[in-house]
């Protein structure tokens, strides 16, 4: 896979934008914390408050919605607790949520260890596809606040699991935070027998994606201050 690496040198032409921006992360997720530093990027986090109830039936075929609109929640909760604060400041707020979908159902984390192994039951063997949505609520300095959306989509195909092997893996306790009830970063990385798309996308947040998106909004932002 692509390493973190390259992302951050994709980043470097706008690092004296990055370095004048505060970012804030709306999420308590370590595994979208670490993604973001090893982009290089200096960032405050604040988890999200809000309730995330949205109803799953009414995305029934649109699962990359139910994800846009679950980090949506998060980051406008985030800015609005934020933005009195930072007024005078460049302000970039992200919102992230994933799933995992197979067969039309949305796997968010387990419910519990009978839980995990229902999913990990219906995962073995079968592909899947993990989807991650993202919200960026960003403005410069005294500007009005913007928004952008969008989603990255990973296909992943898991080995045939026997029962013993997801026993064992629910023991460890790792299957219990995460979208899908596996964490390919961890252990679960031994049940995935290959991906197509951004790894980074199945850890929890869509780091190729997001960088190019990042790179619009500050070059966005750069633009007004300049023409205001």
């Amino acid at each position: 896979f692509t390493s973190t690496r390259e992302f951050e040198t994709m980043l470097e032409p706008m690092r004296y934008l990055l370095d004048k921006t505060t970012i804030i992360l709306a999420s308590a997720s370590p595994r979208r914390k670490e993604i973001l530093l090893n982009l290089g990027l200096t960032f405050d986090v604040k988890p999200s408050t809000v309730d995330e109830n949205l109803e799953k039936s009414k995305y029934v075929g649109r699962p990359f919605d139910y994800t846009v609109d679950t980090a949506a929640l998060k980051a406008d909760d985030v800015f609005k607790a934020v933005i009195k604060d930072h007024e005078s400041d460049n302000l970039v707020v992200i919102g992230c949520d994933t799933v995992v979908t197979h067969g039309g159902t949305i796997y968010e984390k387990p419910k519990d260890v009978g839980d995990a192994a229902r999913i990990l039951n219906i995962l073995s063997g079968n592909s899947h596809i993990v989807y991650s949505g993202v919200k960026l609520i960003y403005k410069e300095k005294g500007g009005e606040k913007r928004e952008e959306t969008f989603y990255e989509a990973t296909e992943v195909e898991f080995a045939e699991l026997s029962e013993e092997v997801i026993n064992g893996y629910i023991a460890t306790g790792e299957p219990m935070d995460k979208a899908g009830g596996y964490g390919i970063q961890g252990r679960g990385g031994s049940l995935v027998r290959g991906i197509k798309g951004d790894y980074f996308n199945v850890m929890g947040f869509p780091a190729h994606t997001f960088s190019l998106k990042l790179t619009e909004c500050l070059k966005e932002m750069n633009n007004s201050t300049q023409t205001s």
